[in-house]
């Protein structure tokens, strides 16, 4: 079912509710793939869904909740009667389930995982924080030992039947579970039956610890094309393994975070229209009440050359212009520092020529700005005082703004802060402040005022 059909399913099946034909409610349901599931799912009423959802196949209802936006599946799993809720959850994958146990109440998760079938998958990764390699592995991955043959190891493979994402790369271990190496699915097949994993392996395997932030897994496995990425312990022992597929997730939700930061806000928890406008305005409030006390710094830039603006009325028709591109010459370095940052093109170590790099750009920048600005100035009917003033003052800002650009999201970097957070409305708040005294002081100094 294509997702432009949506609407009309919805429609289909609110009808069937309201009939209380609950068969024909499943069966519209269970003929979608496990994301459309999700979406419709998430439409309808809280007693709708908990109606519905144990009805459905069990496999369709552990997808339904692993598609959902994690507060609203925890939310409805909390309404849920046990011994359903116990049921679906069995049927999750154990990184997803540890996920949606992390959002219950303790006694909740506790009393879910005394009644399951095999807790023991899905315990150990609750003590890992979701954001890290830990909270986003799956326990349920393959490991061979390396005396096996490929005939072996294939035969393991269709006894086990895994799902489709646990069978990307068999993991290879000692006797102890330490990994020592990785054998591809391809490389498996093709090998001649009787040839041991040791002889066909990869040594060098590129694994990480269950402390990993999300983000180091995310660009280990695009740097190196993984598709999936073992975890370890402290002593190299195989714990479990991020997939592609979790990696796609993390990708997705780090975009958003901050796409929110940009914008001079709190990142949203939950979905934009199921955020309650209370929760919304706390997460602006703060941000904007910040920018809005830093912003008076303008004012009293403009206060202190009080005279000098009484003195020449005309320098205030150039503050929109200067202090808007000053803005935006940041936000634009701001923005390529901080993707640079978040795709490892530079670290830390390159704060240096990072703000050569920029400072370079800047006087290119400020050459040509103030070119425009001299012309500008003089269509408007500026003396050639002020004109001169006007693009020295946009050479100067603009290339103040492109350092300053350059440092902030590295200084925040090092000091463990969201680089994201020093960009956009922030950026654009301070330079308005630094250059609208750059602007005043070289008008004093120019215009002898």
């Amino acid at each position: 079912m294509e997702s432009f059909n949506l609407d009309n399913v919805l429609v289909r099946l609110r009808s069937a509710l309201e009939r209380d034909d609950i068969a024909g409610a499943t069966a519209i349901l269970e003929g979608l793939r496990p994301a459309d599931q999700a979406d419709i799912f998430s439409e309808l009423e809280d007693h709708e869904q908990v109606t519905l959802l144990p009805e459905l196949d069990l496999s369709d209802s552990a997808d339904i909740l692993e598609k959902m936006d994690d507060q609203d599946a925890a939310e409805l799993v909390a309404m849920l009667a046990p011994e359903a809720a116990v049921s679906i959850i069995d049927k999750m994958e154990p990184d997803e389930a540890a996920d949606l146990l992390g959002d219950l109440s303790p006694a909740q998760a506790e009393a879910v995982l005394a009644a399951m079938d095999d807790p023991e998958e899905v315990r150990p990764l609750l003590v890992h924080a979701d954001d890290s390699a830990g909270g986003l592995m799956t326990s349920e991955v393959l490991a061979m030992r390396c005396k096996m043959t490929a005939r072996e190891a294939l035969q393991t493979i269709r006894q086990w039947k895994p799902e489709a994402e646990e069978v990307y790369y068999l993991f290879v271990v000692d006797r102890n579970g330490v990994l020592n190496g990785v054998v591809s699915l391809r490389q498996l097949v093709i090998a001649p039956p009787d040839a041991r994993l040791e002889e066909i392996m990869e040594r060098e395997v590129i694994s990480v610890r269950t402390g990993t932030d999300q983000e180091e897994c995310a660009r280990l496995m695009s740097r190196y094309d993984l598709l999936a990425l073992p975890v370890v312990d402290a002593a190299g022992k195989l714990l479990g393994m991020v997939t592609v597929d979790d990696i796609v997730d993390v990708l997705v939700d780090e975009a958003t975070e901050d796409i929110h930061r940009l914008g001079g806000a709190q990142p949203f928890d939950r979905p934009y229209l199921d955020m309650p406008v209370l929760s919304i305005f706390r997460k602006r409030a703060g941000w904007l009440l910040l920018l809005f006390v830093t912003e008076s710094l303008t004012g009293s830039v403009l206060r202190h050359f009080e005279e000098e603006l009484q003195t020449v009325v005309a320098l205030t028709f150039f503050v929109p212009l200067l202090i808007g591109t000053g803005g935006n010459a940041g936000t634009q370095t701001t923005s390529t520092l901080i993707r640079a940052l978040a795709t490892g093109e530079i670290d830390l170590q390159d704060a240096l020529r990072a703000l050569w790099h920029e400072l370079r750009i800047g006087l290119m920048l400020g050459v040509a700005m103030a070119a425009i600005a001299y012309a500008r100035s003089l269509t408007w009917g500026s003396s050639q005082a002020l004109a001169l003033t006007v693009s020295l003052s946009i050479f100067a800002i603009v290339v103040w703004a492109n350092g300053m650009g350059s440092l902030l999201p590295i200084l925040a970097t090092r000091l463990k802060i969201d680089p994201a957070v020093v960009s956009g409305p922030v950026m654009s708040t301070l330079v308005d402040a630094t250059g609208l005294f750059i602007y005043f002081t070289i008008a004093r100094l120019i215009l002898r005022i």
